[in-house]
C-alpha cells in the first residue's frame, strides 16, 4: 500500500536539537541543578505537492464525481470543471489497486498559485466548487479512506445552508486500525456561507491528513464552539502549514469532544507558518468568540512561526492560546496536554496571551507536561476589557519553560486595569520544575504574581517547585521583591530597543540586555525576521 514517509525532517530534528542546546545552556548557566524536562518532538512527513503524471478523468459540471470517486485507481488525476459545481456528500473509498495517489484537480489549475503558495478567495475563480447541503458533509470517508490529494478545489455550504462540517475526516473510529489516512488540502478555498452560521471547516480525524497554503474562513455560530480546524479522535501526524484560519470559536482546536481511545490522542501535530485571525467586528455580536488556538487533548505538538491576530475577551476570558486538558464527558481519563513546543511565532492585539492547566479541573486527565514556549513575541492590549495577562498557569502541571520571549503589553486602558506579566494560581497543587528565563516586558499593573501569595520570589516560592527565574527584563518592577540576577529597567527607554514605536522590538547594539542572556544571546525574543509587527497598533480590520 503506497503511503507517506513516516519521517522526522533533518531541518525539523536539527531544529529540536537546537531548542534543547539552547534551553539546557540557559539553565546550565544559572548554577543550578534544577532544569525541565523539554518536549519530545513530533513525528512529521513531508506534504511537498508532486505534479501527477498518470491517466486524466474528466468529469464536467454536473457530471458523476463520485462514479470517478470510485473508479479511479491510484495514480489518476480527476480533473473538475473550474466554475462548476458538484453538490456533495461524496465518499473518499478505500484504495488498493495501483501505486501513487489519487489527485483531484482544477481544470485552471495553471492558473492558480504555484506549490508552497497560498491561495486566497481571489482564486475562487479558477476553481471547482463542491458543495454541502445543509446538515451534510460535502466530503466524507469510510473505514480506511486513502490517498486522496485536493488541489485548487473550493469547499462551502450550499448558499443559505447552516453546515456542521464541510469536510469530515473520520468516523467515531474506536481504533487506529481503521482510520482514513494520507489525505491532503493542498491550495483549497473553504469557508462557510457569509449570510448563515456554519459550525465547521475540516474535522481532521485521520493518519497522515495534512491542510497546506489554504484559506479556511468564515465560521462563526452563536451558542455554539466553532473551527476552522479540528481534530480530536487520531493518532496522527497532522500537518497545518501555511494557511489562513478564521473561526470565531476556536481557529484550529485538538479536544473538545473526548477520544474514544487512548491510542487516539491527537498527536504528531505540525502548525507552521499560518495565520491565524479574527475580525473585529465579531466583537459585540452575539457570536461566541474565544480563542485562536486551543489545545484540549494532543501531545508532540510543534507550533512554530505563525501570526495570531485580534483574540478579545467575549465568551471567554480572552487568551489567545489555551494548553487545557478537558475530558469533556469523564471517560477519558487518558486525556492529557504534553510535549508542546510554541516558538517563533508572533501574537498580535490580544486581549491576553498564553492560559495553562495542569490538569482538568473538572473530570480526571492526566497532568501538563513538557511545555516550551520561546521566541515570541506577545504583544497584550486587553483587547475588549481582557484582564491582559501575558501568561496564567493554574491547577499544576510539570516541566515549563518559558523562555526568551518579547512581551509588549499594553492593556493599561481603564477596561483592563490588572495586566500581570504572569498569574498563578496552583493551589494546591504546584507546578513542578518551572523554568522562567530570558524574557523581556514591558510594565504591568502587577508583575510575576501568585493569587495567594504576591508577587516575586514569593510567588514562585507559593506557587511553583524546583523553579528557575533568571536574566529576565521586567520593565518598572521593584527589584527588592524578585530573586537576583534579573533586571529592572525604569522605562522603555531604558532598554534601547531597536524602534519600539515602529515595531522592531530586538534590543539595539549598545543596549544593556545585548547577549545578557543566560545562553550569551539578547533579552527577550530573538526572531529572524528583522521586524515585527506592532502588536497595539497595526492590526487588520476585516
Amino acid at each position: 500500500m503506497p503511503s507517506l514517509a513516516s519521517t522526522t525532517p533533518s531541518s525539523i530534528s536539527r531544529f529540536f536539537a537546537t531548542q534543547l542546546l539552547a534551553v539546557a545552556t540557559a539553565c546550565f548557566a544559572c548554577g543550578l541543578c534544577v532544569a525541565a524536562a523539554l518536549p519530545r518532538p513530533p513525528q512529521t512527513f513531508d506534504a511537498t505537492y508532486v505534479a501527477p503524471t498518470g491517466p486524466m478523468l474528466n468529469v464536467p459540471a454536473g457530471g458523476n464525481f463520485q462514479a470517478a470517486l470510485n473508479n479511479a485507481r491510484f495514480g489518476d488525476t480527476i480533473v473538475l470543471q473550474a466554475g462548476g459545481t458538484y453538490t456533495g456528500p461524496f465518499t473518499l473509498p478505500k484504495k488498493t489497486a495501483g501505486t501513487g495517489w489519487i489527485y483531484v484537480i482544477s481544470s485552471n489549475y495553471a492558473s492558480l498559485p504555484g506549490p508552497g503558495q497560498r491561495v486566497g478567495p481571489s482564486d475562487a475563480m479558477h476553481m471547482p466548487k463542491i458543495v454541502a447541503p445543509a446538515k451534510i458533509n460535502a466530503i466524507v470517508t469510510v473505514a480506511n479512506s486513502n490517498h486522496f490529494r485536493f488541489v485548487g478545489i473550493e469547499f462551502a455550504p450550499v448558499a443559505g445552508a447552516y453546515v456542521y462540517e464541510v469536510i469530515a475526516i473520520g468516523n467515531q473510529d474506536t481504533s487506529p486500525a481503521t482510520l482514513p489516512s494520507n489525505i491532503v488540502f493542498d491550495r483549497c478555498y473553504v469557508h462557510g456561507d457569509p449570510t448563515v452560521e456554519d459550525r465547521r471547516g475540516i474535522e481532521m480525524d485521520g493518519t497522515y491528513v495534512a491542510v497546506v497554503d489554504s484559506y479556511i474562513s468564515d465560521f462563526k455560530q452563536a451558542g455554539q464552539d466553532t473551527q476552522g480546524l479540528w481534530a480530536y479522535n487520531t493518532r496522527g501526524p497532522l500537518k497545518i502549514v501555511d494557511n489562513y484560519i478564521e473561526a470565531a470559536g476556536e481557529n484550529v482546536m485538538f479536544g473538545g469532544e473526548q477520544s474514544l481511545a487512548a491510542s487516539l490522542v491527537p498527536a504528531d501535530i505540525e502548525i507552521r507558518n499560518n495565520s491565524f485571525f479574527k475580525p473585529l467586528k465579531w466583537i459585540g455580536t452575539s457570536l461566541d468568540v474565544k480563542n485562536l488556538l486551543e489545545f484540549k487533548d494532543a501531545q508532540r505538538v510543534l507550533v512554530s512561526g505563525n501570526t495570531f491576530q485580534n483574540n478579545p475577551l467575549q465568551n471567554q476570558n480572552g487568551f489567545a492560546l489555551l494548553v487545557t486538558p478537558r475530558d469533556d464527558d469523564g471517560t477519558a481519563p487518558w486525556t492529557i496536554t504534553s510535549d508542546i513546543t510554541v516558538i517563533d511565532n508572533t501574537f498580535m492585539n490580544v486581549g491576553s496571551g498564553f492560559n495553562i492547566l495542569g490538569t482538568d479541573d473538572v473530570h480526571s486527565s492526566q497532568e501538563t507536561a513538557r511545555l516550551l514556549i520561546r521566541n515570541n513575541v506577545v504583544g497584550v492590549t486587553g483587547l475588549n476589557g481582557s484582564p491582559g495577562r501575558a501568561f496564567q498557569i493554574t491547577g499544576g502541571g510539570t516541566d515549563i519553560t518559558i523562555d526568551h520571549n518579547t512581551i509588549i503589553n499594553t492593556a493599561t486602558a481603564p477596561g483592563s486595569p490588572n495586566s500581570t506579566l504572569m498569574v498563578a494560581d496552583n493551589a494546591p497543587l504546584k507546578t513542578n520544575n518551572f523554568v522562567f528565563t530570558n524574557n523581556l516586558s514591558t510594565q504591568t499593573a502587577y508583575g510575576f504574581l501568585g493569587s495567594v501569595f504576591g508577587e516575586g520570589t514569593r510567588a514562585l516560592n507559593g506557587e511553583f517547585t524546583n523553579w528557575i527565574f533568571a536574566k529576565n527584563a521586567i520593565i518598572g518592577a521593584n527589584a527588592a521583591i524578585y530573586p537576583t540576577g534579573n533586571f529592572f529597567p525604569v522605562t522603555i527607554a531604558a532598554v534601547q530597543f531597536t524602534n519600539y514605536s515602529g515595531g522592531n522590538y530586538s534590543v539595539a547594539q549598545g543596549s544593556p540586555y545585548k547577549h545578557a542572556g543566560t545562553d550569551g544571546l539578547d533579552i527577550g525574543a530573538n526572531l529572524t525576521q528583522a521586524v515585527t509587527p506592532n502588536p497595539s497598533t497595526k492590526v487588520i480590520v476585516q
